[in-house]
């Protein structure tokens, strides 16, 4: 399989062995959650979250940067420190590198950010780069916030669309199918700049600041399905929603159609989900909207039912999804299209 392992393969062969129990983790590893949590013992937690890049080329660096620190944010800290381990084919060289480090550069500037540390290395049998990534922050103890703690009769709000990064790397990656596709040059170049949009942390620092919120999530592979699943699992909850409510950009769509992929289970880094208790959805949304930010409600949590997420589709049907990780839709154009087809 490609992609995620699942929850069992996780639980047996992985969160069974963590070493030395350590009390000052107040949020350790755990399916769904974006981020471990460390109690400093000063009033202030360290927020810590680790990731790995392996289906961007061409903006990987900015991606590097853009997405670990979506996952700190989302835990309620505003994200300061960056590391990275950078593997790099044969073919590329100081160009590739030049290329990779200037993207890490800006978008860590643009973060406030700094880099400090990592390791750099030319790995035989790489078609393409590939990068791990850590960001740190810091939150005050009692307002950090988890995935797993959406409520029954919460709201679901989404920020800005659904397929973000998914849309901008097929339209950079992927041009060349798109043309071939006939989608027209206007779309791709609209849709390559999708990648502005991937970062969250200014509405989740809102959200968590403004304490406004029971959980977050940044919905990466798998897409907004993925990402409710994990929130869903995570919280013990089932998460319904209606297609017609999610904010599809028509680059996205357009894309979407050419290629014969779901939106819904694109990459989607840049998408904030969060879960509002009802008496909160309204300011929520006033003040992220106050701040540019365009957000939706296009669903509600409900208590648990043996689905983690049940969709409307926009035919009418319904969908549901029991299992937590969604395949995400950028693998399998990796395969289709690496393989020729």
């Amino acid at each position: 399989m490609v992609g995620k392992l699942p929850p069992g393969v996780m639980e047996r062969l992985v969160y069974s062995r963590l070493g030395r129990r350590d009390p000052s983790v107040l949020v350790g590893p755990a399916v769904g959650e974006d981020a471990a949590v460390i109690d400093l013992g000063d009033g202030q937690v360290l927020v810590v979250h680790n990731d790995a890049i392996t289906g961007a080329v061409e903006f990987l660096g900015w991606l590097a940067v853009h997405i670990v620190a979506n996952d700190v944010a989302v835990g309620g800290a505003r994200p300061r420190w960056f590391m990275m381990s950078l593997f790099l084919p044969e073919e590329g060289g100081e160009e590739l590198l030049d290329t990779i480090m200037s993207q890490v550069d800006r978008a860590a500037r643009e973060l406030g950010m700094m880099v400090v540390g990592g390791h750099t290395e030319t790995t035989p049998g790489l078609d393409r780069p590939i990068v791990g990534t850590t960001a740190m922050g810091l939150a005050p103890r009692d307002a950090y916030v988890t995935t797993s703690g959406a409520r029954s009769g919460d709201y679901v709000i989404v920020t800005k669309g659904v397929g973000i990064e998914g849309t901008a790397i097929i339209c950079t990656d992927f041009a060349d199918v798109l043309r071939s596709k006939g989608v027209g040059e206007e779309v791709i170049e609209r849709g390559s700049k999708f990648l502005e949009r991937v970062s969250v942390v200014e509405e989740a620092l809102l959200l968590a600041e403004n304490r406004l919120v029971t959980a977050m999530h940044d919905p990466t592979e798998g897409g907004l399905l993925g990402g409710l699943a994990e929130l869903a699992y995570a919280s013990g909850k089932t998460v319904v929603v209606r297609e017609a409510d999610m904010p599809v950009a028509e680059e996205t769509r357009i894309v979407a159609r050419a290629l014969g992929i779901d939106p819904l289970r694109l990459i989607s880094s840049g998408t904030l989900v969060a879960s509002v208790p009802p008496s909160n959805v309204e300011r929520a949304l006033r003040l992220l909207r106050d701040h540019g930010i365009q957000a939706w409600v296009v669903g509600r949590v409900m208590d648990y039912n043996g689905n983690l997420v049940e969709v409307e589709r926009e035919d009418g049907s319904r969908e549901a999804v029991k299992g937590v990780y969604v395949a995400d839709e950028l693998f399998r154009l990796w395969k289709m299209y690496r393989a020729g087809e």
